[in-house]
């Protein structure tokens, strides 16, 4: 069949149509043999992007190119520890396995983490290096999603329209290298993978719009969601948008767009259940997790939001929409582009302003965000303005601007630029990437206009460069300004300080009959997966609320409203005894400084209690954390008492409130004040509490040891005006202790086994105790005695505890929920899929035949 007897080629094929030239002949400039190649130019793209990161960081002497390490914020306590117990979980060097993690928060479940964390593919390149340089892969995670990210954008914007391959690569550049990468994505790995997303759903929206690939589009769209579904969504409602734009520009029948349309819904529904325990698992993790902190939102002003849609813009709060000394122009360019039609150029520049209000309105920053105010920042849907952007940018180089035009979106840069600076949230670095980045790009592409081939390959030379320069110096820009907050000072990751403490762990462990507890927080807020271990410190968003409920009642402390949980302290031997903690990590003395395991006795993980222990709900609610401390322990270790009742209710800040306490001698006091926050002296020690409900929890403190039996005075100061605290004045026996800890240790089982998932105990013959196990007594947990039907465990003090009832084997599983309900979503939707490849196949035989 001829071209001529298909009838009258349709608008959308016409090469000035929005859609692009779909299946009309190439421009001149884009016959097939000669020009560079798609795909050259999507990979010079990339390379450019990632030279230009690299680039900024050698300035700035960061990791890799210099000793500044890059573990800022969350990418230093979050995720080289997350990676580093990928790591373990690769080369079988942990018990624990991707349902189970039994180092942290003394053991809490895995999946969610897994899923939200490590679910970039680029993150499994840390299996390829040591473990000691964890760092390096992490730092590839951030690398290559650029550059992927950047080649895709190329690809993707030759899709929406006809043009230079190579002046697309450019623009893509300002993508990859975007202030949202680099000022809110970078310190997250797993958010990387939104560069790559976003992309990839817009080329699966275009194989829609085209009627086309529906299997392939699916199938990106299950790519894109896998890696990350926080970011996944974001971009699949920018893809969205953009789409709708397309589809109103469409000259189709209205029944033929409304088919494009159903055709994109229908790959979006079943590409995102194709792999729909990513959103069952951590749904359900989330819904059974600690809070976040409460969040308001002030959006910010007209010159704060102005000043980061400008290169190095970031010293305010406002979304991170700057793309580069190239996009930015040409995008103020397009609504006076005279080759471009008047609807066009409005309804483009509508979705523009539209979304741009969209990040600061409560109710849409809800809706890019899952429904969900963000804790820590709410401009993460951010790459949704930067994406849509740099495509208007591309519809605007690839008609060839005019110098009219050109000078058009000079103007309004410079109106932009004196706008943002009325304001205090402009850096010097703007002034100058604005002036002479977006002027030297601008002068050059008016440069090419007037000129022969010759001119115009040495002026798009001159652009490249100019891009590249003016993106790297954009992201060295950023970082310097973010050196001088505390918030973002890196925090040390692995070195020789690590190696010991990683090396001092490993060597006292003996798990899982005891603990080794990884100790103080030294490195990172996870350190008990990035030094290995069993600790109490845990840092995340799926941190389960009952884990939080459960240590904070038994003294330990917390910070972030619960979501980052803390180990027992040192100097609270029964807490250590509570969760089989034999060992802990301590800086030592030596030079240079090393770290040292402070071994205690403590008895196994699984213990026996007598068989009429109260268990939880059993009896009324523990009134003090000592009372539940005795009752767990099964004996009277603490002597509970209160402090002077005459004390004033409401002291003023940093005046002195000096309180009467009384222990037996030869006893260590204790006080727990959980929200106090001020000094506390007594004993000859004064100790400094930072509490704030609900936010920081201080854990119980050791006040020192009583050496007469005569009333101490304990002294508070406050730091601002609150409630005296009533806390429960706690005298600890050390000699029951010891005793009672050789007495649970008496009767250990005879096989311990806790890997994988599940935990397994033996004892020498029938018991009729209640068997404890030192781990929270989270959801998801079924234990069965000698084969029995499996069940739900009971708690006492929030630890699992199970009714042995005259048996001798126990075996607790833990079960992560929304696997089940996720795997039976992703069937369906694979039986979907296969259905519409085989209607696919039967018809192209049919064609055949």
């Amino acid at each position: 069949m001829t071209a001529n007897a298909r009838g009258p080629v349709p608008l959308s094929d016409h090469p000035d149509h929005p859609l692009g030239s779909i299946g009309h002949p190439r421009p001149p400039g884009l016959a097939a043999g000669a020009g560079p190649g798609r795909a050259m130019a999507a990979g010079l793209a990339a390379a450019l992007a990632m030279g230009a990161y690299c680039l900024s960081m050698a300035v700035h002497g960061t990791y890799p190119f210099g000793s500044r390490s890059r573990a800022v914020n969350d990418l230093g306590n979050q995720f080289v520890p997350f990676h580093a117990h990928l790591w373990d979980l690769i080369h079988g060097n942990t018990t624990g396995d991707l349902t189970f993690n039994w180092g942290s928060g003394y053991g809490v479940p895995f999946l969610a983490d897994f899923i939200a964390y490590l679910m970039n593919p680029f993150s499994w390149l840390v299996g390829l290096f040591p473990r000691d340089m964890v760092d390096f892969p992490v730092f590839l995670v951030t690398l290559l999603s650029i550059g992927l990210g950047t080649g895709l954008m190329t690809l993707l914007l030759l899709r929406i329209r006809t043009g230079s391959p190579w002046q697309a690569g450019l623009l893509a550049v300002g993508y990859g290298l975007s202030s949202w990468t680099v000022a809110a994505a970078a310190a997250d790995p797993m958010w990387m993978w939104a560069l790559v997303s976003l992309p990839l759903t817009g080329i699966a929206m275009d194989w829609c719009l085209r009627r086309r690939r529906w299997v392939p589009a699916v199938l990106l769209i299950s790519l894109s969601w896998a890696g990350n579904f926080y970011t996944a969504a974001m971009v699949t409602l920018a893809m969205g948008l953009v789409l709708a734009v397309r589809l109103a520009l469409d000259g189709r029948p209205a029944g033929e767009r409304v088919r494009c349309a159903a055709r994109a819904l229908s790959a979006t529904a079943v590409g995102v259940l194709l792999v729909a325990p990513v959103l069952t698992v951590p749904f359900l993790a989330s819904r059974a997790a600690q809070p976040a902190p409460p969040a308001t939102y002030m959006p910010p002003g007209l010159p704060t939001y102005l000043a980061h849609l400008l290169p190095a813009g970031y010293t305010g709060s406002a979304p991170f929409a700057a793309v580069g000394v190239l996009a930015l122009p040409l995008a103020l360019c397009f609504p006076f582009m005279g080759r471009a039609p008047r609807r066009e150029r409005v309804v483009w520049s509508v979705l523009a302003v539209a979304v741009a209000l969209s990040l600061v309105w409560e109710p849409t920053i809800l809706l890019w965000h899952g429904f969900a105010l963000p804790n820590g920042g709410p401009y993460r849907a951010s790459i949704a303005l930067t994406a849509i952007l740099v495509i208007i940018a591309w519809l605007a180089l690839a008609r060839g601007p005019r110098p009219r035009e050109l000078t058009a979106g000079a103007a309004l840069t410079a109106l932009l630029l004196v706008t943002a600076g009325t304001g205090t949230d402009i850096s010097r670095g703007t002034w100058v990437l604005t002036l002479a980045g977006c002027g030297t790009a601008l002068g050059l592409l008016w440069y090419s206009a007037h000129r022969g081939p010759r001119g115009r390959r040495t002026a798009a030379a001159a652009l490249a460069i100019t891009a590249a320069l003016g993106a790297a110096g954009a992201t060295l820009s950023l970082e310097r300004i973010r050196d001088d907050s505390a918030w973002w000072q890196p925090k040390p990751t692995f070195g020789p300080h690590a190696a010991a403490a990683y090396a001092a762990v490993r060597a006292q462990t003996a798990w899982p009959l005891t603990r080794s507890d990884p100790g103080p927080h030294t490195f990172a807020d996870n350190d008990p997966l990035l030094l290995g271990g069993q600790g109490g410190a845990y840092y995340s968003s799926f941190v389960p609320a009952k884990s939080a409920r459960t240590l904070a009642a038994l003294g330990a402390g917390w910070y972030i409203g619960g979501r980052h949980l803390l180990s027992f302290d040192a100097d609270d031997p029964v807490g250590h005894a509570l969760m089989g903690v034999a060992a802990r990590l301590d800086p030592s003395d030596t030079e240079p400084p090393g770290f040292a395991q402070h071994l205690t006795p403590a008895p196994p993980l699984v213990t026996l209690r007598a068989a009429g222990t109260r268990l939880d709900g059993e009896s009324p609610q523990d009134p003090s954390v000592f009372h539940l401390r005795n009752r767990l322990m099964g004996t009277p270790l603490y002597l509970v008492g209160d402090l002077d009742p005459a004390r004033p209710p409401h002291p003023r800040p940093h005046t002195a409130a000096v309180l009467s306490g009384r222990c037996p001698a030869g006893s260590d006091a204790y006080f727990h004040a959980p929200w106090y926050s001020g000094t506390v002296r007594a004993l000859g020690a004064t100790t400094t509490l930072r509490g704030q409900e609900p936010m920081t929890r201080n854990s119980l403190v050791r006040l020192g040891r009583v050496t007469t039996a005569d009333p101490f005075p304990v002294e508070l100061r406050p730091t601002r005006t609150q409630p005296m605290p009533s806390p429960t004045l706690g005298c600890l026996d050390p000699a029951r202790l010891e005793r009672t800890v050789r007495e649970l240790a008496a009767d250990p089982p005879t096989v311990l086994d806790a890997a994988g998932h599940t935990i397994r105990a033996s004892f020498a013959g029938p018991r009729r105790n209640i068997a404890v196990i030192a781990v929270p007594a989270v959801d998801g947990w079924q234990c069965a005695v000698d084969g029995g039907t499996p069940r739900s465990p009971s708690s006492l003090g929030g630890l699992i505890a199970v009714r042995m009832n005259g048996g001798q084997n126990l075996a607790c599983t833990y079960r992560t929920a929304g696997v089940n309900s996720g795997l039976a979503l992703s069937a369906a939707a694979a039986l979907v899929l296969l259905a519409v490849c085989t209607a696919g196949a039967a018809e192209h035989v049919r064609k055949i035949a």
